[in-house]
C-alpha cells in the first residue's frame, strides 16, 4: 500500500532528526526557521514548540501576515500548476530514444570514416525528426499547462487581518490558514485552534482512521502518529474546523521530501503498461532481423561500413519513432476538446483509461438528480407540518460551522421563506459531523428555554439515541411498536423519493425526537436518456449512496436502472471474493459507509471491470484514488478534487458520456498510428532483409531508408486529429499486444509480398539498373505506406469513411513530393535518385494500386471473425 510505504519513508526521514533541515538564507525579510530537530544545538522541530513561541520565532501574528511581508518570504515562483517545460530541455528530450541514439552513432561513424554526405543526411533526418517531435510536444505541453492552471488548489489564508482565498503555492512560513472539513492541507504546521478537528493522515501513515488534532506541544522525538498538535501537507480534514500556523512549505515539508518517491509509486495506466509491452515486442523483432541482415551482408562481402549503416537504418525503420509526439499531440488535442465539453484533465494519461471504463459508479445527488435540494416539509413525529421542528433545524444549521452542506442551505432557505426567527440563539457548544456519527449536534442558549442540544442527522443515526417523542401533550416514550411505525413512515417517504433527516433535542441516549425534515431532489431532465446512451456504449451505471435504500431505489427506478440492491449492513458480512461476485450484478449500493466505497470499487476491478468513480465529498477520496479513473467536479471539496484524474465543470452524466467518447477517439487514433505504421515498417524491413540476400546490391541505401521513414511519418502526425467511425466508439477499447502483433504480421507480410512482386517486375521484367531500381522501389515503398493509411485507418470500406482534412491533404502533398523527388535535380542526386522513364513510373504506380486493392480485400477477411 502506497500510504504504508510513505509512512515508513516519512518516519525514516524524520527520525531521529525530525524533518530534514535545509540551510536557508535569513535575508530578504525571511525569518530564520526553527524547523529542524537536528544535532545537539540545532533548532527544535516545529511540533515541539508552543504556539505563541513559534509565532514569535516566525515573526508572525495571530492576525496573519501582511501582504508585503508574505511577498518578501516567497522563496521562488515555482507553481505546481501551469508549468511549461523549458524548451531546451524538451528539445534535448527528443534524443533520449535508443533508436535516435543509434542514428547519432551511425552519423558519428560515418564522420570518422569521412562519409560526409551520409553523415550529413543522417544528422539532418535526426534533427528534422527531433524538431517535428519538439514542436508537437511543446504545443501539447502549453495546452495542458493552460488547462491545469484552471485547477489550482485554493486555501483560506489570513492576510492583512482578513480571511481570503489564495493559491496554495503562495503560502509562506508564518501564514495563518483556516481549516474545515474537506480541505486538503497545503503545508506543514501546528494547530492554533480546533473544534472537533480530525485529520485523515492515510496519505502519510497508511492508517485508515482519522487522527484528532488540538493545540499543544509534542515531544521532539515523537513519531508521526503522535504529533497530535501538527498537521502535514498532503493530508486532509475529515471533520471539524480549526486554524493552523504554517511552518514549512513546498519541498521543505515532510510530503515534499518524499514527493519524488511518491511519483514513482503511482500506479501506471493501462495505456502505459500496453505501450511498454509493445516496446518490448518491437525490440525483440528488431534485434533478430537486424542481426540476420548484418550477418548476411558480411557473408556476402558487402562493404562493412555500408552494411553497418544499413543495419542501423533498418533498426530505425521498424520503429514508430514519432510515437511520443503522436501520443502527446493526440492527448493534448483530446484534452482541449474535452475542456470544451466541460471536462478538465488533471492526469493526462487517464484520458485513454476514461475511454476504457465499462462501469461508472456515482452518487445520485447532483449527478442523477437536479442537485437543487429543497426542503419540502418539516414535520413532527406524527407527520404533521411543524414550524417548531423547522426552527430547531434552522438553529442547528446556522450555528454549525464545521462543514458546508446543501441540506443546511435548503433548511435556511425554507426558514427564511417561513419567516422563522433564529437570531436569538447563542451557540455554547458543537459536535461536528463525522461519518461515524452521521449527525450534527449544536448546543445553544435559547430565549425562554435555557441551554438546549439540538441534533440533526440520518434517521437511523438519530433515532437509536431517542427515548421519547415530542408531542403537544408532552413527551411520549418510544416503544417497539412506535419504532416500527416510525420506520414505516421513513420507508414510505423514501419510496416516494424524499430524503429524510431526524431532529432531536437533549442529551444522547435520552434525547427527545422532535420530528423529521423531508427533502426533495428529483431526477434531472434527460438523465434517463443519458443513462440509456451510456449503457449502449457498454458502460454499466451503479449508484453508490449513503442514503436509505428506499430513496436510492426510487431514483434508480426513475432513471431506468434495475432494482438489484446491496445495503451496507449486508456488504459488511461479505468477504472480498463474495463481494466481487455480488457487485457485478448489483445496480444500487445503499446505506453505504465511507470506507465501504473503496471496497466496492476494488471488488468490481477484481471482477475484471474498468471502473470510473464519480464523487465530490470527503468520504469519496479513497474510492477516487482506487478507481481506474477518478472523476470529481469543480466545486468538490479539496481532497476529492485533488484525488481525481478528471474534473467536471458541472456534475452531469452527459458530460461524462462526451468525455468517454473523446477518450475512445484518442485511444483509437493512437492505436491506428501504431498498428498501421508498425505493419508497414515490418513489411518493409522483411522485404529489405530478403532483398539483401536476393539482390547483388543493397535494395536501398541507408540514407534512402531513413528519408523514406521520415517522409512517411509526416502525414501520420495528422492521425492525432483523424475522424473515427461511430462503431469504433460503441465499446471500450483496450491494449492487446497479441492483436497488434497479429495485425503487424498479417498486413506486414502482404506488404512484403508486393515488395517482392515489385522486385521481380523491376529486376526481371524492366531490367532496372541499381539506381533505377532503388528510385522505383523508394517510390513504391513510400506510396504504399501513404495509401495504406487510408485503407487501414477504418474497418469500413475505405471510401465509406471520410478521413480528416488534415490527413487527406498532408498525404496528397507528401505523395506529390515523393513523385517529384526523382526529378528534383541536385536534391535527387544528393540521395542518389535518378529520373524514371514513364514506363517504369507507370509500373510502380500499378503495383501501388494493386497493393491497395488487395489490402482492402484482406482487411475484410481479417475483421470478419470480429464481426
Amino acid at each position: 500500500m502506497i500510504g504504508r510505504r510513505l509512512y515508513e519513508l516519512a518516519e525514516d526521514i524524520s527520525r531521529p532528526l525530525g524533518v530534514r533541515k535545509r540551510d536557508r538564507p535569513t535575508d530578504g525579510g525571511r525569518p530564520p526557521g526553527p524547523m529542524s530537530n537536528g544535532p545537539p544545538g540545532a533548532a527544535a522541530p516545529f511540533w515541539s514548540i508552543a504556539g505563541d513561541q513559534l509565532i514569535h520565532q516566525l515573526h508572525a501574528s495571530v492576525e496573519g501576515l501582511s501582504s508585503t511581508e508574505a511577498m518578501a518570504r516567497v522563496q521562488s515562483p515555482s507553481p505546481r500548476y501551469g508549468h511549461v517545460p523549458i524548451p531546451l530541455r524538451l528539445f534535448l528530450g527528443q534524443f533520449r530514444s535508443p533508436l535516435v541514439l543509434i542514428l547519432v552513432a551511425g552519423a558519428i561513424l560515418a564522420l570518422l570514416l569521412r562519409e560526409w554526405i551520409d553523415a550529413a543526411i543522417i544528422l539532418a533526418i535526426v534533427v528534422g525528426s527531433a524538431v517535428l517531435g519538439f514542436v508537437q510536444e511543446y504545443r501539447a505541453s502549453r495546452a495542458i499547462a493552460e488547462l491545469r492552471s484552471r485547477l489550482v488548489h485554493q486555501v483560506r489564508v489570513v492576510r492583512d487581518g482578513v480571511e481570503q482565498k489564495l493559491p496554495a503555492e503562495k503560502l509562506v512560513p508564518g501564514d495563518i490558514v483556516a481549516l474545515k472539513a474537506g480541505d486538503l492541507i497545503a503545508a506543514d504546521g501546528i494547530v492554533l485552534m480546533a473544534k472537533g478537528l480530525s485529520v485523515d493522515e492515510a496519505a502519510l501513515s497508511g492508517e485508515a482512521f482519522p487522527v484528532e488534532k488540538s493545540p499543544g506541544v509534542a515531544a521532539p522525538e515523537a513519531a508521526l502518529s503522535d504529533r497530535r498538535n501538527a498537521v502535514f501537507q498532503g493530508t486532509s480534514i475529515r471533520s471539524g474546523m480549526g486554524r493552523m500556523l504554517v511552518a514549512r512549505v513546498g519541498r521543505d515539508t515532510l510530503f515534499g521530501a518524499i514527493e519524488e518517491r511518491l511519483e514513482s509509486a503511482e500506479r501506471s495506466t493501462e495505456f502505459a503498461r500496453g505501450l511498454s509491452a509493445f516496446g518490448t515486442m518491437l525490440v525483440r523483432i528488431m534485434l533478430v532481423v537486424v542481426a540476420l541482415v548484418l550477418v548476411a551482408s558480411v557473408l556476402l562481402h558487402r562493404p562493412i561500413v555500408e552494411s553497418l549503416l544499413f543495419a542501423m537504418a533498418l533498426a530505425v525503420a521498424i520503429s514508430p519513432e514519432l510515437l511520443p509526439a503522436i501520443v502527446s499531440v493526440t492527448l493534448a488535442a483530446g484534452a482541449r476538446e474535452m475542456a470544451q465539453h466541460g471536462v478538465l484533465v488533471r492526469r493526462l494519461e487517464a484520458i485513454q483509461n476514461f475511454g476504457g471504463i465499462d462501469v461508472l459508479c456515482t452518487d445520485k445527488t447532483g449527478t442523477l438528480t437536479k442537485g437543487a435540494i429543497a426542503l419540502s416539509a418539516a414535520v413532527d413525529a406524527a407527520g404533521v407540518p411543524s414550524v417548531a421542528v423547522l426552527r430547531l433545524a434552522a438553529i442547528n444549521s446556522i450555528l454549525q460551522t464545521a462543514m458546508e452542506s446543501p441540506l443546511d442551505a435548503a433548511i435556511l432557505a425554507a426558514a427564511r421563506a417561513a419567516s422563522v426567527d433564529v437570531g436569538q440563539a447563542i451557540k455554547t457548544g458543537e459536535i461536528p459531523y463525522d461519518f461515524v456519527r452521521r449527525r450534527f449536534s449544536v448546543t445553544a442558549a435559547l430565549p425562554g428555554c435555557g441551554e438546549v442540544t439540538i441534533c440533526k442527522g440520518a434517521v437511523n443515526a438519530v433515532l437509536p439515541h431517542c427515548t421519547a417523542l415530542a408531542s403537544p401533550q408532552g413527551a411520549i416514550p418510544i416503544d417497539d411498536a412506535c419504532r416500527e411505525r416510525l420506520a414505516r413512515f421513513a420507508a414510505a417517504k423514501g419510496e416516494a423519493g424524499f430524503r429524510l433527516l431526524a431532529v432531536s433535542t437533549g442529551a444522547e441516549g435520552s434525547a427527545l425526537l422532535e420530528g423529521f425534515l423531508l427533502f426533495s431532489d428529483p431526477p434531472k431532465h434527460g438523465v434517463k436518456a443519458t443513462v440509456a446512451a451510456l449503457r449502449r456504449q457498454g458502460i454499466a451505471i451503479k449508484i453508490i449512496s449513503g442514503d436509505s435504500r428506499h430513496v436510492s431505489l426510487h431514483v434508480a427506478s426513475a432513471i431506468g436502472l434495475s432494482k438489484i440492491i446491496l445495503t451496507g449492513d449486508v456488504l459488511d458480512g461479505l468477504d472480498d471474493a463474495a463481494l466481487a461476485e455480488r457487485a457485478e450484478a448489483t445496480t444500487v449500493f445503499a446505506e453505504i459507509e465511507p470506507q465501504q466505497k473503496e471496497r466496492i470499487v476494488r471488488a468490481l476491478q477484481h471482477a475484471g471491470r474498468a471502473v470510473g468513480y464519480l464523487g465530490d465529498g470527503i468520504n469519496d477520496a479513497p474510492a477516487l484514488r482506487a478507481a481506474d479513473v477518478g472523476i470529481s467536479v469543480d466545486n468538490a471539496v479539496d481532497v476529492a478534487r485533488e484525488s481525481a484524474d478528471i474534473v467536471l465543470l458541472r456534475p452531469d452524466l452527459h458530460i461524462i458520456r462526451l468525455g468517454v467518447e473523446d477518450g475512445r477517439r484518442i485511444f483509437a487514433n493512437t492505436l491506428k498510428y501504431i498498428s498501421i505504421t508498425i505493419s508497414a515498417n515490418f513489411g518493409n524491413m522483411i522485404s529489405m532483409a530478403l532483398a539483401t540476400l536476393l539482390l547483388p546490391f543493397l535494395p536501398l541505401l541507408p540514407t534512402q531508408i531513413l528519408l523514406n521513414n521520415f517522409l512517411s511519418d509526416l502525414p501520420s502526425v495528422a492521425i492525432a486529429k483523424d475522424a473515427v467511425d461511430k462503431e469504433s466508439l460503441a465499446e471500450a477499447q483496450h491494449w492487446d499486444v497479441r492483436e497488434i502483433r497479429r495485425f503487424m504480421i498479417y498486413f506486414g507480410l502482404i506488404s512484403t509480398c508486393f515488395d517482392l512482386l515489385g522486385f521481380a517486375v523491376l529486376r526481371l521484367v524492366m531490367h532496372a539498373d541499381t539506381q533505377g531500381f532503388r528510385t522505383s522501389w523508394f517510390l513504391i515503398s513510400l506510396l504504399t505506406e501513404i495509401v495504406v493509411l487510408f485503407v487501414l485507418r477504418t474497418r469500413r470500406a475505405f471510401y465509406k469513411s471520410a478521413p480528416s482534412s488534415l490527413l487527406l491533404w498532408s498525404s496528397i502533398f507528401m505523395a506529390g513530393f515523393a513523385l517529384s523527388l526523382p526529378y528534383a535535380g541536385s536534391l535527387a542526386r544528393l540521395f542518389e535518385f535518378r529520373s524514371l522513364e514513364p514506363k517504369m513510373l507507370l509500373v510502380s504506380l500499378v503495383v501501388v494500386a494493386l497493393y491497395a486493392v488487395v489490402t482492402e480485400v484482406a482487411k475484410r477477411r481479417f475483421y470478419r471473425g470480429d464481426r
